[in-house]
């Protein structure tokens, strides 16, 4: 009787990111560093290997290739995951001694009230639609693309963001002045679903985890369709399926980016900085932190205050002392 070929390590390793329901993005990233980590060491099998190797690469990562304090961390969770559910080794990070990569202590980019009807006066399309959804709901570029039909509630004017980060649910603002461009934007989308219909090789849309196995029919439903589709079919990376994506973020982000430089904005603009102009903008308003910490999706409170030092009112909420003296425009002449 023929003996049955044992899957090679990345490929295992590839079955148990699924089987853990992992995002496509992150599998192929947890697997880039496996291979790094494995080349790094000459090429010798993890299962030789442990603890201390770890340790060297985490520390070549941060001494040597400058990577960042989230990298160095992504690529710790790929060989953690590696060692506990591939491997059967736990290996626990707590014990382990590295050099760890030096975390940029940055304040976020936000935009002026100004500078946003400036940036979003040169954007139109479906680009335009989504960054009013990022500055008007505070969500992330993914979290926006990843938006469904049913999760938008125009009579309550909220909006369901499923599986954020940390694979939360949470519910935010639906900006009531986006309800009539939304409106028209979904009778578009819904031109386009019945176009898919009508096409025999179209098998809907990707659903999380094993909805699909449990709701055959969910994938080609109106109400599962993507609200911001991608405008081409294609093969999914995993099942090989003909379906219709999300649009690319690039799309967006190059539109932002492109609409900054036009409005002539001096500041370093990407899609993130329509969600902490959001932030910056409710807090100045008088908005309760924790309410936009909830908005925001934040699991610790802390990461919010960090919009509390760039409100317009200053550093902190203090007043110059310079403001308080009311010296005018005076200006010293020339020399």
């Amino acid at each position: 009787m023929p003996q049955t070929r044992k899957p090679k390590l990345l490929e295992r390793m590839r079955q148990a990111l699924r089987a853990r329901h992992y995002s496509y993005r992150t599998e192929q990233s947890y697997l880039q560093w496996v291979r790094r980590f494995i080349l790094f060491h000459g090429k010798r099998h993890p299962a030789e290997m442990g603890a201390p190797e770890i340790e060297a690469f985490l520390s070549h990562l941060a001494a040597h290739e400058n990577i960042a304090a989230s990298t160095q961390n992504q690529a710790l969770s790929a060989l953690l995951f590696l060692y506990r559910h591939v491997l059967h080794k736990d290996i626990a990070a707590q014990n382990l001694s590295f050099t760890l990569a030096k975390r940029p202590q940055r304040l976020p980019v936000v935009l002026s009230r100004g500078e946003v009807k400036r940036l979003m006066a040169f954007l139109d399309g479906v680009p335009w639609l989504v960054a009013h959804l990022l500055y008007g709901s505070g969500l992330r570029l993914s979290e926006a693309l990843r938006l469904r039909i049913q999760d938008l509630d125009f009579e309550r004017h909220t909006l369901i963001v499923r599986g954020g980060k940390g694979d939360k649910d949470r519910s935010t603002l639906l900006p009531q002045s986006l309800r009539p461009a939304l409106e028209n934007h979904i009778r578009s989308v819904r031109r386009l679903y019945k176009r898919d219909l009508a096409n025999p090789a179209w098998q809907g849309v990707s659903l999380p985890h094993a909805l699909a196995r449990k709701y055959p029919q969910a994938p080609r439903a109106w109400n599962w369709q993507y609200l911001f589709p991608s405008p081409r079919l294609s093969r999914d990376p995993r099942s090989g399926r003909l379906l219709r994506h999300h649009l690319h973020p690039s799309s967006v982000q190059k539109a932002i980016r492109e609409a900054a430089r036009a409005a002539r904005i001096p500041k370093h603009v990407t899609p993130h900085t329509l969600r902490h102009s959001f932030a910056t903008h409710l807090l100045e308003a008088g908005y309760d932190i924790r309410t936009v910490q909830e908005l925001l999706g934040h699991k610790d409170v802390r990461t919010t205050m960090m919009y509390t030092h760039v409100l317009e009112r200053g550093p902190l909420g203090v007043r110059s002392p310079l403001d308080e003296l009311n010296l005018g425009e005076n200006r010293p002449s020339a020399a």
